[in-house]
């Protein structure tokens, strides 16, 4: 009723940046861009040989968990991975199988890792993307890189950024909700925590008890507990996969969870978004269903 589409529709090129902004960002619906980022050096230069060359042993930030879940709840916790300071040749190796561990590993850290922490990598790729800076006004403001095991899963949740998301290598999986569907996704609000690796190698998860208490959606879309979370039913998710060489548009405030095939390679420009109206519309929407909880 609100012209979501029942499917993520697919663009065969780049839009202009009016186009863009008219047929996509005012309106705040999802697509598929292909042939987007076909020019990149990236699409054909990012082996695993040319990562260990180019990277090389660097020491990089990884996100480590007991179970693929990162910043997700557990325990009746929001629990953070362990971020672990590590060789990148020794995150391949265990990417790459030719080191076991029973832990899921993924470099995840967001905070424009592809700048601080990949610049070697910045010149496959492109700084911006230059018809969404046009289309916007502004530069994004953070670039993303990541990579990781099918095991690692993103939990369902929205960011306040306009997200293009670049899949270079493999596959990703988005199971998406619009804004709309914010009376039928629950919040609770939880106890920060994170995992800590013990001396025997075995995970603890560890308050952050000076850390105010953390809102967080604990549905698995996948396998939603409709006993717990009855409302649920009543949303209606949008699937679709990205593949290598495509870019998918995720409008701001956008719920969204996410998966991916062994070894993915992505990049994701964060465009902040515009605190207009749409904004004031989910703010409403999110009071509403948190006052009918009360009466």
């Amino acid at each position: 009723e609100l012209g979501w589409p029942e499917s993520v529709p697919y663009l065969d090129r780049p839009p202009s940046p009016l186009e863009f902004y008219r047929e996509w960002v005012s309106p705040n619906k999802p697509c598929i861009i292909r042939n987007a980022i076909s020019h990149w050096p990236a699409l054909k230069k990012w082996t695993s040989a040319y990562l260990r060359e180019v990277v090389g042993p660097k020491v990089v930030s990884v996100a480590v968990t007991p179970n693929g879940y990162a910043d997700a709840v557990f325990q009746d916790r929001f629990v953070m991975p362990e971020e672990r300071q590590m060789p990148f040749t020794d995150f391949l190796d265990i990417v790459e199988k030719k080191v076991t561990s029973s832990n899921v590993f993924y470099v995840q850290k967001q905070c424009s890792n592809l700048t601080e922490e990949f610049p070697e990598l910045v010149s496959d790729v492109q700084p911006d993307i230059p018809w969404m800076s046009e289309a916007l006004g502004k530069k994004p403001d953070a670039v993303n890189f990541w990579l990781g095991e099918s095991a690692a899963v993103t939990s369902l949740h929205k960011d306040h950024y306009e997200n293009l998301y670049c899949v270079v290598s493999g596959e990703k999986y988005f199971l998406l909700h619009p804004p709309s569907d914010r009376p039928f996704i629950p919040y609770e609000l939880y106890q920060p925590a994170a995992y800590q690796v013990s001396e025997d190698g075995s995970f603890q998860i560890v308050d952050e008890k000076t850390a105010d208490r953390v809102p967080w959606i604990p549905l698995d879309p996948l396998n939603p507990s409709l006993e717990l979370y009855p409302e649920y039913a009543q949303a209606q998710p949008l699937q679709c996969t990205v593949k290598a060489g495509e870019m998918l548009y995720l409008p701001s405030l956008w719920f969204h969870h996410v998966q991916q095939s062994h070894g993915c390679i992505a990049v994701n420009y964060w465009y902040d978004m515009e605190y207009d109206l749409k904004y004031s519309y989910y703010q409403l929407l999110d009071g509403l269903t948190e006052a009918v909880k009360t009466l």
